[in-house]
Formats: structure tokens, sequence, C-alpha cells
């Protein structure tokens, strides 16, 4: 299934959004990181449970780095590597995003 998504362009530098997936279990987040926004599957290469308890909290308390709230494994935000925790050496599944008149724009296949 290909989906289109348009969420508000309108995040706060390391503020994160999250959104359902249209047809799947898991939902996803988009996050804006340094002025670049990034969009990841909400699913922890771990156990594949969603990384947040909380709605829209996928920050470490530094606002650093994206965090696993199940056994804090910390994940790069430009492109999802886990650099600590059970899944060290594995990424996040990253969704193209893109920006087009004050909107996102997230593809899912």
């Amino acid at each position: 299934m290909t989906a289109t998504l348009t969420l508000p362009d309108d995040l706060a530098d390391n503020e994160c959004r999250q959104f359902d997936l249209p047809g799947e279990s898991h939902s996803a987040f988009v996050i804006r990181h340094r002025g670049q926004v990034y969009a990841y599957r909400n699913a922890c290469p771990h156990l594949g449970i969603a990384l947040n308890w909380l709605p829209d909290q996928f920050m470490d308390p530094d606002r650093c780095f994206i965090q696993c709230a199940n056994h804090n494994a910390l994940f790069t935000v430009d492109d999802g590597h886990c650099i600590t925790g059970p899944c060290a050496g594995d990424t996040l599944t990253p969704l193209p995003v893109a920006r087009r008149d004050g909107k996102l724009v997230i593809d899912i296949a």
C-alpha cells in the first residue's frame, strides 16, 4: 500500500509529532532537529515495540537523541542509528519526508 500523509510544518527544533500509519499497527513520528525534518516508524529494532510511552515524547532528557522509553536505547536523529542499548548497531526505519507549501509530506510504501 502506498499513501501520502500531510502534516503541518510547524515543529520547533527538537520537537516530535506522532501520527498513525494507515492500515498498520505501528504509528510513526516526525522530528525537527537542527533545522532538518526526519520521519521514522515508531518501532524499536530491539523488540519491535513502540519507542515512546507518552504521545509525541521521543527525545532523551538532553534533547540530543531519540530514546526508546522501554530500555533507554539511544538513536541518532539524522539517520536513526542506535548508538547504545540492546539494539546497538541497528537502525530505525526511516520514512521519506519532503516540505511542500508549508506542509510536511510523508510517503508511506
